[in-house]
């Protein structure tokens, strides 16, 4: 795993010191070696961070060419399928000079062109400097596991795994983008391509950007989408979907086992971690699971759960302890680390086992995916009971009863968010449930911008997918948004911190295929019931007092912790001190709901997120 950063120009770039600076701001991400290179006519310039992973000799230092080809490549990520597709590409007559990945997609491009992308099982994010076509070649994998950031204007290119590395130039500007943290507000993170500050881009999940620095000109595209359900009616066979998923899943995690340093498990005692540990057992007789509990919480501390899977499959098993007191002393540091605010707690505690992993492995598997795979949230049945129940209701009682609840009920009322969508039309539409403020409460928070734009739930409805099928929706919604943004940004970042790769077996490309080509909606989730494939798996390969129906990743007590102590100290002085950018009494409100019935936690979280980190890189509105 590695940082980029670089620049590309249709004239000679003068000021080059910046990209040093640059490239040390990620070194977090690639504390092993460092390397820099300008091309000869100054109007190029890529920088790397890495950290060794394959081939640890200098052979696979970054950036890396081929010299005879013109091309130089910068690369973060891995490439699972390296082996087979060396040995492809020697059978057409490439020689290898390293035992690097990165080496071979180099030469899968000197062979493939853009096609290349179509031969790559990994996660990845590249910057490919072709020379002799005078063109910059950048790709994302398919589900966004690794980021890249990047500002275009005047024909200047700037681009990078984080944000924060641009930002050390102190040419490009700060400015906040309204629409962009109004879906901040209401989803918890920025969708797609849009970025935190106006001006910026993200390079979205399965897209390829090409620049040309003859004309300035770039144009993006994108490479591999998921693809139509391809089910005939009373042909599935369900025992042979699971032993499908049993030899992809294992196939996965055996490829993403291959490394030259020590490789862990991330075990949170769930479902997905689980079975990713059992397969690692079935490639592996060494296998060290990790695990977080918060000691004196009850059902949220999971390492019970995760002794059971480590005793069962004989792992070396390792377990951290976190209490409250962790969390104040730690939101800077991660605020600092997160390139756009992101309300999602759990980067907490994942903070805190990668830190603990990194202490003995430099790579660990997680289980990120089987839930937007395979159907694995609560509001997945949940639509699946709406869908069931509400069509006995008249249309005109379903209207009341959200008008209702939008008027007259407290934004921390539980489960308000269906009530408020309980009028809409399953039939077409998906409801956005997992809303940290609706427009009503965001409009009094920006009181005093009178002009800011309130644009969420449109941004929301264009990415909902035109599938029949309301799982479908839901999960193809859940994969392409929440999971991109919010999930994986969470792990990149947080393990990045700690210098620790993570990877997902479950996001290999041939099983999110799987996923959504081939199994149907009702072996994934109903209304009384989730991840139905994956528990029929567990029966097989997981120890039978396992308990599948609980749902727990890595997550923490936050509405306990809030109700007194230092967290909540911590909270009510960031929102009530005088600069807080949101409307005070709306804040006072929100704080005074904490105390009373709870449930605010997350939106107040999600506020002081927003003003930590506004504070933190110096922007303005």
């Amino acid at each position: 795993m590695c940082g980029l950063v670089g620049v590309a120009n249709m004239v000679a770039i003068s000021d080059r010191a910046w990209l040093h600076i640059a490239r040390d701001t990620l070194k977090h991400r690639g504390p092993d070696d460092a390397g820099e290179w300008w091309s000869r006519d100054q109007r190029v310039g890529l920088a790397h961070r890495r950290l060794s992973i394959l081939d640890l000799t200098p052979s696979g230092h970054q950036p890396m060419h081929l010299q005879e080809r013109g091309l130089t490549i910068i690369f973060n990520g891995e490439i699972y399928n390296f082996i087979e597709l060396r040995k492809q590409l020697q059978s057409l007559g490439h020689i290898f000079r390293s035992q690097s990945d990165t080496e071979v997609l180099l030469v899968a491009y000197a062979e493939w062109g853009y096609d290349c992308l179509k031969y790559l099982n990994g996660m990845f994010a590249f910057v490919l400097y072709d020379s002799k076509r005078k063109k910059i070649f950048i790709a994302r994998d398919r589900a966004g596991e690794k980021p890249l950031f990047y500002h275009l204007d005047n024909g200047i290119l700037f681009f990078a795994s984080e944000l924060k590395a641009l930002l050390s130039n102190s040419s490009l500007p700060r400015n906040i983008d309204p629409e962009s943290l109004d879906c901040y507000l209401t989803m918890g993170f920025i969708p797609g391509e849009r970025c935190i500050l106006s001006g910026y881009k993200k390079l979205a999940p399965a897209h390829a950007m090409s620049f040309d620095i003859q004309s300035g000109t770039a144009k993006v595209w994108k490479y591999w989408q998921l693809p139509e359900v391809d089910i005939i009616t009373g042909s599935v066979n369900e025992t042979s979907l699971v032993d499908e998923l049993d030899s992809l899943l294992e196939n996965a995690v055996g490829k993403q086992l291959v490394a030259d340093v020590p490789v862990g498990i991330l075990l949170s005692g769930g479902l997905d971690s689980s079975l990713i540990t059992a397969m690692a057992k079935r490639n592996s007789n060494s296998v060290q699971t990790f695990s977080i509990g918060f000691p004196g919480q009850g059902a949220i501390d999971e390492t019970p759960h995760a002794r059971l899977i480590a005793s069962h499959f004989g792992t070396k098993h390792t377990e951290l302890m976190a209490e409250a007191n962790t969390v104040v002393d730690l939101l800077p540091k991660l605020i600092s680390q997160f390139d756009e605010p992101m309300n999602d707690s759990s980067m907490i505690p994942t903070f805190l086992v990668s830190n603990l992993v990194s202490k003995h492995c430099t790579v660990a598997l997680g289980g990120d995916g089987g839930d937007e795979l395979f159907g694995g949230y609560p509001h997945h049945s949940r639509l699946m009971w709406m869908q069931q129940h509400l069509g006995f209701i008249p249309n005109f009682m379903r209207h009341s009863i959200s008008q209702f609840a939008k008027k007259f009920l407290p934004i921390n009322f539980k489960g308000i968010n269906y009530l408020k969508n309980i009028d809409i039309d399953l039939k077409y539409g998906l409801p956005l449930i997992a809303s940290d403020f609706d427009l009503a409460t965001r409009r009094k928070l920006m009181g005093k911008y009178t002009k800011h734009p309130f644009i969420a739930e449109s941004i929301h409805e264009t990415r909902i997918s035109k599938q029949k099928d309301l799982l479908q929706r839901a999960t193809r919604y859940d994969f392409e948004t929440f999971l991109a943004e919010d999930c994986l940004v969470k792990v990149d970042r947080v393990s990045m911190l700690n210098s620790l790769e993570v990877r997902a077996p479950m996001l290999d490309y041939r099983i999110i295929e799987f996923a959504f080509s081939k199994v149907p909606s009702y072996l994934k989730a109903n209304a009384k019931d989730k991840k139905i494939l994956l528990k029929l798996l567990a029966s097989r390969v997981l120890p039978h007092n396992f308990d599948k129906k609980r749902k727990q990743g890595f997550s923490i007590p936050f509405n306990a912790w809030l109700k007194s102590g230092s967290l909540r100290d911590f909270f009510w002085d960031t929102l009530t001190s005088k600069d807080c950018m949101f409307d005070s009494k709306t804040v006072s409100d929100l704080l005074k709901g904490q105390d009373g019935r709870g449930y605010n936690g997350n939106r107040l979280f999600s506020l002081v997120q927003f003003e930590l980190w506004r504070k933190t890189y110096d922007t303005i509105l």
